[in-house]
């Protein structure tokens, strides 16, 4: 993989690229499953986006996360570990299939919160989406031909999301959407 950033407009298709994925998926781990959720900015309405799909496999429990692991390896993914961040598995996608980023997650854990509670509160918030995409835009052009880019890109933004994900936690606790 190259340090090549791209971030393009929302793309309406999108939506349906997660639903190919979901339904390449759930026969493989709809028993253990409690959703195949869409996350990441290509969830979100009207923001820029890298254009790869960011799933999240969500089992009720830390038990089930073994099956899983080894079902999803039977399909041609490779298990990246928790990349640091406990209670969340990495997957890479075989190569034949569309490029995405595929997880799995405990429900209700920290790692699936941060993911769907910044999904929803972006979703119902323009005017921090518009924030977002431009600061992801302006990182992509200055890391776009920097070997380094991804973890480059992925530092500068690190802030803001985590701002974001902090103002999504708040939300909720308020009761807001």
């Amino acid at each position: 993989m190259t340090g090549m950033i791209v971030v393009r407009d929302y793309d309406p298709r999108w939506p349906g690229r997660f639903e190919d994925l979901r339904h390449r998926l759930a026969p493989h781990v709809a028993d253990l499953a409690v959703s195949i959720e869409h996350v990441g900015s290509t969830a979100v309405p009207g923001c820029a986006a890298k254009p790869i799909i960011d799933l999240d496999i969500v089992v009720a429990e830390e038990a089930a996360m073994p099956e899983l692991i080894l079902r999803l390896t039977a399909q041609g993914y490779r298990h990246e570990g928790d990349l640091g961040i406990p209670g969340r598995e990495a997957f890479q996608a075989p190569p034949a299939a569309p490029e995405h980023h595929l997880y799995g997650v405990i429900a209700h854990s920290r790692p699936h919160l941060d993911h769907v509670l910044l999904r929803d509160y972006l979703r119902q918030r323009p005017d921090e989406v518009l924030r977002y995409s431009a600061l992801k835009v302006a990182l992509a052009e200055r890391f776009h031909a920097d070997i380094e880019g991804r973890r480059d890109y992925s530092t500068a933004k690190s802030a803001v999301v985590e701002e974001l994900v902090a103002k999504s936690y708040a939300a909720r606790a308020a009761g807001e959407p």
